[in-house]
């Protein structure tokens, strides 16, 4: 039983660990073929989907059992929440910098 448990947990390593090596590199093309100036768009929209871990940190947070894990939820929705709400700072900073100044001339 207890083999069989470590089995399970190794496939489940092997397969996060699959996961994030094919997120990296896909991530890695992905911002390689941006141009330089949509960097800062992208990012900020990237981060802005981060939304996503947040919901997943408050699902995982309700069903949480023990303080460590409780607490590893709640650092989860708080570190999400930082990167949302600096995804739409960051996109509202870039926006501003596309408006026409009330002084300048046409």
């Amino acid at each position: 039983m207890n083999e069989a448990v470590q089995t399970l947990a190794t496939e489940a390593l092997l397969q996060a660990l699959f996961v994030f090596v094919l997120a990296a590199f896909v991530g890695y093309e992905v911002v390689s073929k941006v141009p330089t100036m949509l960097h800062t768009p992208l990012m900020s929209g990237a981060n802005a989907v981060h939304g996503v871990i947040v919901v997943g940190a408050m699902l995982v947070a309700a069903s949480a059992e023990g303080p460590l894990r409780i607490v590893l939820a709640l650092l989860g929705v708080i570190l999400g929440t930082i990167n949302v709400v600096g995804g739409f700072v960051v996109t509202d900073r870039m926006l501003e910098m596309f408006k026409r100044r009330p002084d300048a001339k046409p």
